[in-house]
């Protein structure tokens, strides 16, 4: 589904129906949403508005179609794990795996989430390719322990008198 940023400037067309409400441009259905009969209520969904959030990060916490999305618990310390690591484009790279939510499944999507946490694997690529690896059927290549045959890397401990000349 294409996002309303995508068909900004130009026409579209609307269909009510007695349970749902759709909406499109051209050829193509832009949104569906179920119909709401309550006066003066606004029926949001979330997903349609990431595309825009991805642009502007900083409206994320006030964005008044996100108010009140329930998202699972991994989703929370997935973003907090980004943001510390890089601050403004780790909001962006959260968005972006919010975005998987036009493709694929939430119970996908937090399956992949809550093993890119267990593998300390914070980022988009990461959980992008976890939640497509089941649909391939295929295994995630980023478990290292599938690997036996690649080297392991020692790291030491670098003292900081090594930096005094």
């Amino acid at each position: 589904m294409l996002a309303f940023n995508e068909r900004g400037h130009r026409d579209v067309w609307l269909r009510g129906y007695v349970d749902r409400v759709v909406i499109g441009c051209g050829g193509d259905v832009i949104a569906r949403h179920p119909r709401c009969w309550d006066r003066e209520d606004m029926v949001f969904d979330p997903v349609h508005y990431l595309p825009l959030l991805e642009q502007k990060t900083g409206a994320l916490d006030q964005a008044a179609p996100l108010a009140g999305w329930e998202l699972p618990d991994e989703f929370a310390t997935l973003r907090r794990l980004m943001e510390a690591r890089m601050i403004k484009a780790g909001r962006r790279e959260y968005v972006q795996v919010l975005r998987l939510l036009e493709t694929f499944e939430m119970a996908d999507l937090q399956v992949a989430v809550k093993n890119a946490l267990s593998m300390g694997a914070i980022g988009f690529d990461a959980v992008k390719h976890l939640v497509q690896c089941p649909i391939e059927k295929r295994p995630p290549k980023l478990d290292l322990d599938v690997y036996p045959y690649l080297p392991k890397a020692n790291v030491g401990t670098t003292s900081a008198a090594s930096y005094i000349p």
